[in-house]
């Protein structure tokens, strides 16, 4: 279109010019400062990328109980396996068990007026989430 073929005039390499060091623009109000190494000299990749002790973003670790999963099963069985279904059904269960115990845990701490979370807050409600005698062994 008209307006495409004028955005490429205007943003073609030709239309910027150089004066003494700053490169302007007829659409651009703003100046900008270029600074170049003497020609001849030699300059390191090192100082061109930035400085060489700049240390990378460390990824976001996804928290997961499959390690502590596969200890367990390890104690109860050491020759038996765990496929990834298996492992990742595991580890909705465990995810679902704590969810359940966060927020019985809540409503008994908003229950008893603290802000703080004991002990005996957490024993209740293991009590309380986890059915009969698994209740009474998880403590």
């Amino acid at each position: 279109t008209l307006a495409q073929g004028r955005a490429r005039q205007l943003l073609s390499p030709t239309s910027f010019t150089a004066i003494g060091g700053h490169i302007s623009h007829p659409c651009f109000p703003v100046s900008v400062i270029v600074i170049m190494p003497p020609k001849g000299s030699k300059v390191s990749k090192q100082s061109q990328d930035g400085p060489a002790d700049v240390k990378k973003k460390a990824k976001k670790r996804n928290q997961s109980y499959s390690g502590y999963i596969y200890r367990v099963l390890k104690q109860v069985h050491p020759k038996m396996r765990i496929s990834k279904q298996a492992m990742s059904i595991m580890e909705s269960c465990v995810e679902d068990t704590f969810e359940r115990l966060a927020t019985e845990v809540s409503k008994l701490s908003r229950m008893s007026k603290t802000q703080t979370v004991s002990s005996r807050e957490v024993q209740s409600a293991t009590r309380l989430v986890l059915p009969g005698e698994l209740g009474k062994h998880a403590i």
